[in-house]
């Protein structure tokens, strides 16, 4: 006889707990299998730490596999269920598709950012959700610092100073408290030129901060952050978004360049395509965490509507405390389910108090009810999380001993590029990277559809313009090859003279341009108009071998260069082409990039999505052309 099938999806609060009480409670008797995008369980509330300086990624990233023992994990994102027919459709990260049968599936995918429909902020902010935002928010934060040391504007040294907050909740208070520190420190090592110093600012359209939390935390929390300089501004919220600053809800425009975006989650829009009764985007569900009607499929964490027993009528908040609580109990549930476990218990919880981590040795708590404050309240906080972590805490503990007594490092690391932590993003735990499977699948789909002529906006994750070839790789000049140098009296290299093909006559397409013409020869001292691929760019593609006649002359009417997709909402600027350097303009009498080969490769190499420039430094002494559009930032 088979062992019965459990699969959980998702390894937040709710998924990892689930899994970790499941395999201690079945010992064997069942085949647990652990669907999630990454191989780590991500500890969300000391993620503002990362951002700061103050912990290392991986101490706030526990290994699955390491401490899931008698657990399968499989890296992927569920994309489908099939309730009927009891599978999960997924894809795994390189683009591969598999399918996994179930006899109990516990939906525990979590949540994602929470859009408002605001001018801009999809195009010109970040959320903090993951690893990546966190990281890519440090490095911008550094670089926008750094330029603004070295910027002699005022103007512009007070734009890159400042840093937009919205969202005055747990996260966004502690990402403005422990952001003003990292500035501060250093401003202090390297003082500007024009004597100002960073200046953040937190928003929101509620009363207070922390609105959701005891008013004496709230009190707490905001006499701290008035007392570092950080501009707290209630009841205000960001009318619209641009790359050049924000405009505010009561008319006050402000210069900035960073928009970080804490205003709340939203449940994993996964739950939606089920077609089951839903309540505010999660999905309803008893309180032994069931769905009604449904006896092998369960829900916990955010993506469930789980009814308050304390509070008859309403339904237990979307917090981590919550969906850890939510885990254990569905656990149970689901092993008394299959005869391996105890009894089924309903969900009632105690609230246990908050804590809030304000950065250095402040900190607003109230554990058991108990409000409390200042190095005291730090102390607290910090064993808090220490408990409450299932692993790392030694680790943990020693980069917070470090930070004490040592300064942090102040460096950008550039790993994480702004285009690839999107606001906008179904998996904010992953990010985007260069010929992905996802960005491929979807641009090669952008292009069979537009295949019948147009060229309006694709999916907003797919980068590439259907004239691109999606799959190109970095090509080594090779002498005596097409594509490398070459060869005389071979296609594609010199023509040699009174040959088909040979030397054309002057002024032609294909021939030697004559002078003082598009195209043609510069005047010395000028850059060559056209190149052998001995010195063109590694990355762009080698000129296909030519063995027919020359092109006809272009003329007026002619199409030109198709342009390559930008990312919707963003705003239009002059595209930069594939292949050439950066700021170097593509001569006019240049061959277009040659269209995808039905032979081609299907590996798609390093290449970035098409609107973005190639690779090259993401670190710049000063302003940068952007192939957006957007002003000059040194955040390429």
């Amino acid at each position: 006889m088979s062992r019965p099938r459990i699969v959980i999806v998702g390894a937040g609060f709710a998924g990892y707990r689930t899994a970790r009480t499941l395999s201690r409670l079945t010992r064997h008797q069942a085949d647990i299998t652990l669907l999630n995008p990454t191989d780590y369980f991500l500890y969300l509330p000391l993620l503002p730490q990362v951002a700061a300086g103050i912990l290392e990624p991986r101490r706030v990233s526990v290994s699955l596999s390491g401490t899931l023992p008698r657990v399968r994990l499989v890296l992927g994102e569920a994309d489908g269920i099939d309730l009927d027919g009891r599978t999960v459709h997924y894809t795994g990260p390189e683009g591969d598709e598999g399918t996994l049968s179930y006899d109990r599936l516990v939906l525990a995918a979590g949540s994602v950012n929470k859009l408002l429909p605001i001018p801009g902020v999809a195009e010109h902010a970040h959320g903090f959700r993951g690893l990546p935002e966190a990281l890519y928010l440090r490095d911008h934060v550094t670089r926008q610092v750094e330029l603004a040391a070295a910027a002699g504007d005022r103007a512009e040294c007070a734009a890159r100073c400042t840093f937009v907050v919205v969202g005055a909740g747990y996260t966004g208070t502690e990402v403005a408290a422990h952001g003003q520190m990292y500035t501060d420190a250093q401003v202090r090592k390297h003082p500007m030129r024009t004597g100002m110093r960073p200046r953040w600012m937190l928003l929101d359209v509620a009363p207070r901060v922390l609105p959701e939390m005891d008013e004496r935390l709230s009190r707490t929390a905001d006499r701290v952050l008035r007392q570092r300089g950080v501009d707290v501004r209630m009841g205000i919220s960001v009318k619209e978004a641009t790359h050049d600053g924000v405009l505010l809800t009561d008319g006050t425009s402000v210069d900035t360049r960073t928009l970080v975006w804490c205003v709340g989650v939203r449940p994993d829009p996964l739950v939606e395509s089920l077609g089951l009764p839903m309540e505010r985007g999660r999905l309803l569900v008893d309180p032994h965490l069931q769905v009604p009607g449904r006896s092998e499929l369960f829900a916990c964490g955010d993506v469930a509507a789980v009814p308050d027993l304390n509070q008859p009528g309403q339904y237990t908040p979307m917090t981590a405390q919550h969906a850890w609580r939510h885990g254990k109990v569905c656990a149970r549930n689901v092993a008394a389910s299959l005869g391996v476990g105890g009894e089924r218990r309903t969900y009632r919880h105690r609230d246990m108090g908050f804590v809030v981590d304000l950065g250095g040795a402040k900190a607003a708590a109230n554990p058991l009810g108990v409000p409390m404050s200042g190095p005291a309240a730090g102390a607290v906080t910090r064993g808090y999380h220490l408990a409450a972590m299932p692993g790392n805490r030694v680790r943990v503990a020693a980069d917070w001993l470090l930070d004490a007594v040592l300064p942090r490092q102040a460096v950008q690391l550039g790993l994480v590029r702004s285009w690839s932590v999107p606001l906008e993003s179904a998996s904010p735990e992953v990010a985007r990277v260069p010929g992905g499977a996802d960005t491929r699948k979807k641009a090669e789909a952008a292009a069979g559809d537009g295949a019948g002529g147009g060229d309006g906006p694709k999916s907003a994750e797919s980068h590439r313009s259907s004239a691109e070839p999606a799959d190109a790789k970095p090509t080594t000049p090779t002498t005596g090859t097409p594509g490398g140098e070459p060869a005389k009296k071979q296609p594609g290299g010199e023509p040699a003279k009174k040959q088909p093909g040979g030397e054309p006559a002057k002024n032609q397409p294909g021939g030697e341009p004559a002078k003082k013409q598009p195209g043609a020869e510069p005047a010395k001292g000028g850059r060559p108009a056209d190149a052998t691929a001995k010195s063109r760019p590694a990355g762009s593609p080698a000129k296909p071998p030519s063995t027919a006649a020359p092109a006809e002359p272009p003329s007026a009417n002619a199409p030109a260069e198709p342009r390559r997709q930008r990312r919707p909402g963003a705003a239009p600027g002059k595209p930069r082409p594939t292949g050439a350097a950066p700021g170097r303009p593509r001569p006019t009498g240049a061959a277009p990039t040659p269209a995808r080969s039905a032979g081609a490769s299907d590996d798609p190499g390093p290449e970035p999505p098409a609107d973005q420039p190639p690779p090259g430094p993401d670190i710049a002494p000063g302003p940068v052309k952007r192939s957006d559009g957007r002003g000059a930032e040194g955040d390429s």
